[in-house]
């Protein structure tokens, strides 16, 4: 496969999973109105393991002896997601779609470039300089229009 394929390709999964949130984020909304915070949570999470399961079960597993092998924080990581769906919950219905997709992206971006720069949780090493930083001030600026 060439860089431009492999580079469509990495495009077309990032956007798939921008248009998964954009959606999730109103439908989680909906149901949290009538389901509560924590209730809907439980609703999506339980989905979710059992998609995964079944994705598991058609792809042939996981190797266990890999999962041994995983630093204890990433195990926290689905504690992330209930938190992420939890600030969704409480922002949407207040400030809107746009406005906490926004907010979203701008948090995503900075601890990104934290993540980045410092390599940390095993990403790539990747400085932080006055063009990324610029990328975040625009968003920033993106978020802040996105309010008016």
């Amino acid at each position: 496969m060439n860089n431009f394929s492999s580079t469509l390709i990495v495009v077309i999964v990032g956007l798939l999973g921008g248009v998964a949130v954009g959606l999730q984020g109103p439908m989680s909304g909906a149901m949290s109105q009538r389901l509560g915070p924590l209730g809907s949570s439980l609703i999506i999470h339980t989905g979710g393991a059992l998609f995964t399961g079944l994705f598991l079960l058609f792809m042939g597993g996981v190797g266990l002896s890999e999962v041994k092998k995983l630093p204890l924080p990433y195990f926290f990581a689905g504690l992330l997601g209930v938190l992420l769906y939890l600030t969704f919950s409480y922002t949407l219905p207040r400030v809107g779609v746009g406005m906490t997709t926004a907010l979203l992206i701008l948090a995503q971006m900075s601890i990104g470039l934290l993540l980045d720069h410092f390599g940390w949780l095993g990403v790539p090493q990747n400085s932080i300089n006055w063009v990324r930083l610029s990328g975040v001030g625009t968003l920033l600026l993106g978020a802040y229009l996105i309010s008016k």
